[in-house]
C-alpha cells in the first residue's frame, strides 16, 4: 500500500508507514528495559526509547466484540444498523509484549489459544473529507 495525501495511519508513531512490512512502535523503559505499546507520549516519553516490535506473534487469548462500542471514545465507521461482531484478541509478541488488536481474516470458531499470527495493516475507516484511515490488526500467520 502507497502513502498518499488521501490516506493515513490513525495515529501518528503507532506503527510504521507506509511499510511493505509493517511493525507497531513499542517503547523501551530506558531503566529497566521493559517494553511497553503504544510509545509514551508527553511527559512519560523521555523514559522510553522508541522500538519497533516484531510482527509474528502467538494469540494469548481473545473474544468476539457483540455490540457496537461507546463513543466516545471508539471513533470508528459502524452505526448500530451497519455493525457486525468482531473478533478481538491478545497477541503476545515474544520477548516484547502482549498487544490487544483487531483479528482479521478469521473465522472466530477456528480461532485457537497459541494459534500464530501475524501484523497487518487494515482499513479503520474514511472520513467526511476523503481521506482513508488505516489501523493495525493481527491475523492468522500463513
Amino acid at each position: 500500500m502507497s502513502s498518499t495525501s488521501q490516506q493515513r495511519p490513525i495515529a501518528e508513531g503507532l506503527f510504521t508507514w507506509p511499510a511493505a512490512e509493517p511493525r507497531l512502535i513499542g517503547g523501551r523503559n530506558r531503566e529497566t528495559g521493559r517494553i511497553v505499546f503504544p510509545m509514551p507520549t508527553g511527559n512519560e516519553a523521555a523514559r522510553y526509547e522508541a522500538v519497533a516490535l516484531g510482527r509474528q506473534g502467538t494469540l494469548w487469548s481473545w473474544t468476539v466484540q457483540r455490540f457496537l462500542p461507546k463513543s466516545p471514545p471508539y471513533a470508528g465507521p459502524e452505526t448500530p444498523e451497519t455493525f457486525r461482531p468482531y473478533a478481538l484478541g491478545y497477541v503476545e509478541l515474544p520477548g516484547e509484549v502482549i498487544v490487544e488488536s483487531r483479528l482479521v481474516d478469521v473465522d472466530p470458531e477456528t480461532l485457537r489459544i497459541g494459534q500464530p499470527m501475524e501484523l497487518t495493516i487494515v482499513p479503520f475507516k474514511t472520513t467526511a473529507e476523503g481521506v482513508e484511515v488505516f489501523t493495525y490488526a493481527f491475523r492468522p500467520a500463513t
